[in-house]
């Protein structure tokens, strides 16, 4: 079995994770996992999650998803290296909102085609060097590394359910459209899954 890690720091943003988490779950081949730099954190709706692994103690990870928040501005040793590690390594990496911008401030996203909540808030970054890859998009896929911004949440589910090829092409497009067009135009383009 596969396992997804999804690194949530205090205030985490638990919206970002929730469409992605659930289908990851829901199948047999793989199984959600958290993790953090405290064994309790509580994410900006108020929910708190007692994370399944400290980061200097962490299974094999086959996907690393850094959720979005109001912690990111954060100086770990142990968060850099298990990023630095999965990127080097080429592993599948999703970001999302504060996450992305943790990636900018350390320099992880030179040579990757990127978006972000705003190219504004990295000039202060000297690590970041790479401007002219930044988009102003929902969500980019470039390589192993998934970013997005944090309005974001349902591309960057589908963004990575393509990177790690979760689903054939068309199944994906009807996941995340259950979503997205909402239960009653869903049901008019492709039926009542439940009848």
């Amino acid at each position: 079995m596969k396992t997804a890690l999804f690194l949530m720091l205090d205030q985490y943003a638990d919206w970002e994770a929730s469409y992605l988490a659930s289908q990851l779950n829901q199948s047999t081949d793989w199984q959600v996992k958290t993790t953090s730099t405290t064994p309790l954190v509580t994410s900006i709706g108020g929910f708190t999650t007692k994370v399944d692994y400290q980061l200097d103690c962490l299974p094999t990870i086959d996907l690393l998803i850094l959720i979005g928040g109001n912690s990111w501005n954060i100086n770990n040793s142990l968060l850099y290296s298990l990023v630095q590690q999965h990127l080097n390594a080429s592993k599948p990496v999703g970001a999302i909102c504060g996450a992305v911008d943790y990636l900018a401030q350390n320099g992880f996203l030179t040579g990757y085609q990127h978006t972000g909540n705003s190219l504004a808030m990295w000039h202060n970054y000297p690590n970041y060097q790479n401007s002219a890859d930044f988009h102003e998009q929902q969500v980019i896929s470039d390589k192993n590394l998934v970013t997005a911004n944090g309005t974001a949440a349902l591309a960057f589910t589908a963004a990575v359910l393509q990177l790690i090829h979760f689903q054939s092409s068309e199944e994906l497009t009807r996941t995340i459209d259950l979503y997205r067009l909402e239960f009653y135009q869903y049901c008019q383009k492709y039926g009542n899954p439940f009848g």
